[in-house]
């Protein structure tokens, strides 16, 4: 039975209510559900405490809610945080990516991941369910990661960290020696959250995947207040100070 008396069943109906969901397993009395037909009102009932209901709406209406964009690139998970590859098309992405696979970390998206602000300074990137554990690789085609590697090998969706922008080196055009301590980072704003944005030349020889490792892990320095191109300046001025 319903712990609502007959008044306040009125008058819930009477604010035109789009939907009524009653919590703690609590079942509708026969006026209620006669005043939901009535009023064409959905009315649901859930087993769940009210608070926890709340917080589960909360967070559901978040996600379908909020602003969202497509970022072309490979969304991985990389030492635990989420990094977007990004770059023109037949830069090396997807080896990329395949190659930090073989290396233990995971796919979350390829080619369109979506990201969505989940809160003020938080992004949240997924994969599409058509593309998800999906992966296409030049002269492999399109393969299944998970069948492949394994279940630990994907994620369906994991908080954007860091982003990495893959560019060829042009010899015509060397990158400019000024950034040789700090690299080439930028800040890249998505969604109205800005997040921090690593260049990493591409040429043969390179191992990329190497590279995106150090990358992470001394972006996670830099988050824990350690940055080595400033503690290497900081020594190089006491050895020229008299």
């Amino acid at each position: 039975m319903s712990r609502l008396s007959s008044s306040v069943q009125q008058e819930i109906f009477q604010q035109n209510s789009q939907l009524i969901i009653m919590a703690d397993g609590v079942e509708p009395d026969k006026e209620l559900i006669e005043l939901a037909t009535k009023t064409s009102t959905p009315l649901l009932t859930s087993p769940l405490p009210c608070r926890r209901l709340i917080n589960s709406l909360g967070q559901y209406l978040t996600q379908r809610l909020s602003d969202t964009v497509i970022i072309h690139g490979v969304l991985m998970e990389v030492l635990g945080a989420g990094v977007l590859v990004t770059g023109e098309s037949s830069v090396g992405k997807s080896e990329l990516a395949l190659e930090l696979i073989s290396r233990g970390h995971k796919l979350v998206a390829d080619d369109a991941p979506e990201f969505r602000r989940i809160a003020h300074n938080i992004i949240e990137g997924s994969c599409p369910p058509l593309l998800r554990d999906f992966l296409e690789v030049r002269g492999l085609g399109v393969i299944n990661v998970r069948r492949m590697y394994g279940h630990a090998s994907t994620r369906h969706q994991k908080i954007l960290r860091f982003i990495v922008r893959l560019e060829l080196m042009d010899e015509a055009r060397p990158f400019d020696e000024s950034t040789r301590l700090s690299g080439i980072e930028q800040i890249r704003d998505v969604l109205g959250v800005e997040i921090s944005e690593l260049t990493i030349p591409v040429a043969p020889g390179r191992n990329l995947a190497v590279l995106v490792e150090a990358a992470v892990r001394n972006y996670l320095l830099k988050k824990s207040g350690y940055d080595s191109a400033e503690e290497f300046e900081s020594l190089q001025q006491q050895m020229m100070d008299p």
